[in-house]
């Protein structure tokens, strides 16, 4: 009964009080919407709280009408769960962006956190697009926070390698990956960029 439903049905539904319909969303989107958080966390239990997180939410905006049919369910789901992995780390104070998360050192990845890959022909080209403007920012940036970025991001370098490369110590080369975030994240704002392709 609900399986072929459209998303705009189920919402409807769920706001008239058929609880039923919500199921049947998180049936369908649950994998997905936890596959997206594993992936950018990279930790099981971290991922099933904040998954748990991003469903109450879902219900508590649905409820209060804060979803406009678009076709784009997923979509939203996906943004709230990205701003519920930005705001956990937030407060964890290991906001992975701000370079201040040890794992930062050897696993983190700027472009995990903008990756949200679909297999469709336009999400690739959509895909393409985005490293092609990460690309054009990371040009903008000052000489020594641009060279740390393309060592870390473009060629795969350790922090490490890239303090011997560039003749300073490891935490130089944290603070110049620090602030060529912030910078990244202040370009991205002043230019309105989507750094996804939802």
């Amino acid at each position: 009964m609900y399986a072929n439903e459209s998303d705009e049905i189920l919402v409807n539904k769920f706001r008239l009080g058929d609880n039923k319909s919500f199921d049947a969303i998180l049936l369908k989107y649950q994998q997905r919407v936890f596959s997206y958080i594993l992936k950018m966390v990279k930790d099981q239990d971290l991922t099933n709280d904040i998954f748990q997180e991003v469903f109450i939410k879902v219900i508590t905006s649905l409820k209060k009408d804060h979803y406009s049919h678009e076709g784009k369910l997923l979509s939203w789901i996906l943004r709230i769960a990205h701003n519920q992995v930005i705001d956990h780390f937030r407060k964890d104070s290991k906001m992975p962006i701000a370079g201040r998360s040890p794992s930062l050192k050897d696993d983190f990845n700027i472009f995990d956190l903008l990756d949200l890959k679909e297999d469709s022909i336009e999400d690739i080209m959509v895909s393409k697009q985005i490293m092609e403007d990460v690309r054009l920012l990371v040009d903008e940036l000052p000489e020594e926070q641009m060279e740390v970025v393309r060592m870390r991001y473009f060629l795969q370098m350790s922090f490490k390698d890239i303090a011997d490369n560039t003749g300073v110590s490891i935490n130089t080369s944290l603070g110049r990956m620090r602030y060529a975030l912030i910078n990244l994240r202040k370009l991205i704002e002043d230019k309105k960029l989507i750094l996804t392709n939802s």
